[in-house]
């Protein structure tokens, strides 16, 4: 509990601003000075914990650490692989020497565990602080425990049981052991149903907890747990009905396109954000996923640094998921056009103006005498992972997170990013319903959820019950949310994760290393070591 215990005693209280659009919650200011004991008796000092607890979550989402970006997320996963040819091996992706050790693990388990404190901090303080006025103690005492919720979401699907720690440590005690996961799902559980009855309908501040937010991630808490031996008889039914409050609440907006446009970011599908904003203070780390799936296309002729990319990029199989040439999220997601940015020479000498393509990388694969036959590089599907003598692996990149006006910046360097993080929106919902009606044996009503979506994405033809099955459901979270949600979390959760890992994500099938162990991460040995072995570790990772 290393993160844990140093936050020992009392917690100095340090202000998150949330972003510039909450200026009105809180105003950014030096307070770090400041402990429970000298400030008990100033009210505000608990609107200070509650967004300290936000700005926890918002900053270790987009970001683990400088340099580590979303990794437990979406690689080694059917949908997302390593960028890089198809030789050698590596711990996340390939399953292959994945170790107690590995550092992307331990940095993952503090960070959740940094949220988990930052909550209890404020839920404890809650009755000490004077002068709270009783709706903002019961608002504020509601978001925290939707925050600790997630977080031992986060920590039971990818770890199994975890200590359960829910009060402020105000000792040295190092001598945690593990919960049982049943347990662990209990107090999400409890959790979530405090935070239901106590956060507002709607959120009075864009940004905040709202009652759907709650409803979301508990239709997909309770989802999970109803695929266990201990979950309830109702789990299924009740993740539907709390699904399509969410949808009723939330209507999609009439295209993706839409969706996805940075105009348009505060529309009636989001049910809960994170907030950047254009203010270098209050915007922290910034929002990293418009460096989401990008290759060096930079090193290309007539190309300017205009956005780093990060290590992950889609599969072949990903992109395969859009041949339905009806299906509008393709374009609005990636792009196979590249334009330049500079006049350059291309191929055969032929000179190629600013604004002219620069990259196509087609859908089907164009014979060599065209190739030769345009000034622009040309890179065929069969050759993403072919190196080119420019750059090792490319293929088409993601404009679904674009923001344009950022500058360049290194991973280790703080992204700038200005968009809002959509964590929930209505999209989802669908989907969720979806496979809670399916799991519950009604198929028609799983079918018309699915039926709802996809008309949205421009497709009309609609799902019948026989359709549906969980690959189904699966290719359809992968069209409509890649980027957006925890896809090893999606695979694991329907028991897919083996099957369609090693299935589409060519790195993990040369390596052939994935297997049952792998359905939780290790432990991290730092933890096993600071508790004297109290905490123990998951199967099959002890050599």
């Amino acid at each position: 509990m290393k993160n844990i215990n140093n936050r020992l005693i009392l917690i100095l209280l340090t202000i998150g601003v949330l972003s510039t659009s909450c200026e009105s919650y809180l105003e950014e200011e030096n307070n770090s000075f400041l402990t429970i004991e000298n400030t008990s008796s100033n009210p505000d000092t608990f609107d200070q914990l509650v967004a300290r607890v936000y700005e926890r979550a918002r900053e270790t989402t987009t970001h683990y650490a400088p340099d580590m970006y979303y990794t437990l997320e979406d690689l080694g996963t059917d949908i997302v692989t390593r960028g890089s040819a198809i030789s050698g091996v590596s711990d996340i992706n390939d399953y292959v020497n994945f170790t107690p050790l590995n550092g992307v693990v331990a940095t993952y388990w503090a960070n959740q565990y940094s949220i988990i404190s930052a909550a209890n901090t404020a839920i404890d303080n809650a009755e000490i602080i004077e002068g709270i006025e009783s709706a903002v103690k019961t608002v504020g005492t509601g978001e925290a425990k939707f925050f600790r919720a997630m977080s031992y979401f986060n920590l039971v699907e990818n770890f199994g049981g975890v200590p359960l720690i829910v009060n402020q440590i105000t000792d040295a005690n190092a001598e945690y052991s593990r919960a049982t996961e049943e347990a662990v799902y209990t107090q999400i559980v409890s959790d979530l149903q405090d935070a239901l009855a106590g956060v507002p309908p709607t959120a009075s501040v864009y940004g905040r907890v709202s009652k759907d937010a709650v409803r979301h991630l508990m239709s997909k808490v309770l989802l999970t747990r109803g695929y266990k031996s201990f979950g309830s008889g109702s789990d299924f039914t009740d993740a539907a009905a709390l699904a399509d409050t969410v949808i009723s609440n939330h209507p999609l907006v009439p295209s993706f396109a839409s969706l996805v446009d940075i105009t348009n970011q505060r529309n009636s599908e989001v049910v809960f954000s994170y907030l950047f904003g254009s203010n270098s203070v209050s915007r922290g780390w910034g929002n990293s996923r418009h460096m989401l799936y990008q290759f060096r296309f930079f090193d290309y002729p007539g190309l300017t640094r205009t956005r780093k990319g990060l290590d992950p990029m889609p599969t072949p199989f990903f992109y395969s998921l859009f041949d339905d040439d009806d299906d509008e999220r393709a374009e609005a997601t990636f792009t196979r056009e590249i334009y330049a940015t500079e006049d350059y020479t291309g191929k055969n000498g032929e000179a190629v103006s600013a604004g002219e393509l620069a990259i196509l990388l087609p859908k089907t694969a164009w014979t060599q005498a065209e190739i030769d036959a345009v000034p622009y590089a040309v890179i065929n599907p069969d050759t993403y992972f072919t190196s080119d003598g420019i750059t090792p692996v490319h293929y088409p990149q993601f404009i679904k997170f674009a923001d344009p006006s950022v500058p360049f910046t290194q991973p280790d360097q703080s992204s700038q990013g200005e968009r809002d993080m959509v964590m929930m929106r209505s999209g989802e919902a669908y989907l969720i319903a979806a496979e809670a009606y399916f799991k519950s044996s009604n198929s028609i009503d799983a079918a018309a959820r699915l039926t709802t979506l996809r008309s949205r994405a421009g497709i009309t033809i609609p799902v019948v019950a026989g359709d549906v099955d969980l690959d189904f459901i699966l290719d359809e979270r992968a069209r409509e949310l890649t980027g957006e949600v925890n896809r090893w979390m999606d695979l694991k959760r329907t028991g897919k994760l083996i099957e369609r890992t090693l299935m589409h994500n060519p790195h993990a099938k040369f390596n052939d290393a994935l297997e049952a162990k792998h359905l939780l991460r290790p432990i991290p040995q730092g933890e096993i070591d600071i508790t004297g072995g109290a905490i123990t570790q998951n199967p099959n990772y002890d050599n």
